[in-house]
């Protein structure tokens, strides 16, 4: 029999929609908060000579500044404000969460520090945020005006308002983020980099009817591709959703005469734990040596790089080594992000703290194990699924090249907030409806005194 949530979600209509006037408001929110972000990211910084910076970013977008300019919906090509966007706050939370398990002071923050220690934590977070965007900043800076002709007036002037206006602008992102977080819909971080990904989307589109019309792409292979990405999307949400619960039990309790406890619950494990960090994480190590062989390209290039030339002729999206190297890290760090993020002794212990048990499996340590017997099973096929989604684009770019400016990462994030965003709006007509219902029975109470 169905639950009163799922009557009340199989319900919903237009009508629930059009009557739910505090999801309207959220929604033009963050509506309002994303259009402002793309604003931004078509405000150039000062002093940039735009011709020079997108012909020479054109040489060098193989690297890891074309992830970042695709992350960032252009913002790098066109050295604008918002350059850095949110890649600072998204690395500072992951080293905070990766010292959380093991610097100990943290670690008691994050496990005893209740709501205290979580903002604590999320302080901390915005600081390093401070920190990692003004050294990116200032190398940008650096980088800008040792180059020949980027800047206009080069000095400590521009040195200092690139940095003063790339930090900022990361700043700005991120307090857009939180808004969007409490007063929005969604995850404002994480529909920040969803814009910049999908506002590349009809110039994929552009590309590939471009390349149909010059007779290097055939009718036929259009629609393969179109087939093969609706049907990774379905993949990816079916892949999503999908978890593996455990069954817990609580032993019953008596509490004078009365009998307490005798429920069971389910402990949900997802397939993919790691979320889309290990294809982030993969990327960025491989297009290293590239970035740094382009930035010491030249007649005035040391010698020690000249041996990069051949190592990063290999390492580019579509070549046979950068796909065999990009699957064997993904899964990794698959491995390696599941067991940062899910800690099996943690979740035994806790279980046995609260009473609860798996059937048949003795509390803490054989609990433990079969935990992780369990989660190194799911991540096996976790890292294997989103190594398939990653390297279905790479079959694409080595064959026509690339132009076509999207990749497993970036399907990834679009589809993971993009169910993330529906289920908040569904949480928020839920509890539209179920004001609605406590309402009505108010009334009737009323009429029936």
């Amino acid at each position: 029999m169905a639950s009163a949530a799922e009557q009340l979600a199989a319900n919903m209509n237009i009508g629930a929609f059009a009557k739910a006037t505090e999801l309207h408001k959220r929604l033009w929110f963050t509506l309002g908060a994303l259009i402002v972000y793309r604003l931004g990211t078509y405000i150039p910084i000062p002093g940039i000579n735009a011709d020079a910076f997108a012909a020479a970013f054109g040489q060098s977008q193989q690297g890891i500044l074309g992830m970042f300019n695709m992350f960032s919906g252009g913002a790098v090509q066109r050295m604008a404000i918002f350059a850095l966007n949110v890649m600072p706050y998204i690395s500072a939370s992951i080293i905070v969460q990766l010292l959380g398990t093991i610097y100990g002071p943290w670690e008691k923050l994050r496990k005893e520090g209740g709501e205290a220690g979580r903002k604590t934590l999320n302080q901390y977070t915005r600081y390093l945020t401070v920190v990692l965007a003004l050294a990116q900043s200032f190398g940008i800076a650096i980088g800008l005006q040792n180059a020949q002709g980027l800047v206009d007036h080069p000095g400590i002037v521009f040195l200092l308002s690139t940095v003063t206006t790339l930090t900022g602008g990361t700043m700005f992102l991120m307090w857009l983020g939180e808004q969007v977080t409490s007063r929005g819909v969604g995850n404002g971080v994480s529909l920040i980099i969803f814009a910049g990904i999908v506002a590349a989307l009809p110039g994929t589109i552009a590309n590939l009817l471009g390349l149909a019309q010059q007779g290097q792409v055939s009718g036929f292979a259009l629609f393969t591709i179109a087939l093969l990405l609706i049907g990774a999307i379905f993949f990816i949400v079916f892949m999503e959703r999908s978890q593996r619960r455990l069954l817990i039990q609580y032993p019953k309790r008596q509490v004078g005469n009365r009998m307490f406890g005798g429920e069971s619950s389910f402990l949900p494990l997802k397939i993919n734990t790691a979320g889309v960090i290990p294809p982030i994480f993969a990327s960025s190590l491989l297009l290293l040596p590239t970035t740094a062989a382009q930035f010491l390209a030249g007649p005035n290039a040391p010698e020690w790089a000249q041996w990069l030339t051949p190592v990063t002729s290999t390492l580019h999206h579509g070549q046979p080594v950068f796909i065999a190297l990009y699957a064997a890290l993904i899964i990794f760090f698959s491995f390696f992000y599941t067991s940062i993020v899910f800690n099996p002794e943690e979740t035994a212990e806790n279980l046995r703290k609260y009473g609860g048990f798996l059937p048949g499996i003795r509390p803490g340590k054989r609990t433990a194990e079969y935990l992780d017997h369990v989660l190194s099973r799911l991540t096996a096929i976790g890292a294997g699924y989103i190594t398939l989604v990653c390297l279905l684009p790479e079959t694409f770019i080595a064959r026509f090249g690339n132009n076509l400016a999207f990749g497993g990462t970036s399907i990834l994030i679009v589809v993971s907030v993009t169910m993330d965003t529906v289920g908040q709006i569904q949480s928020h007509l839920l509890a539209h409806q179920y004001e609605g219902l406590i309402k009505k029975a108010k009334l009737r109470g009323a009429r029936g005194r």
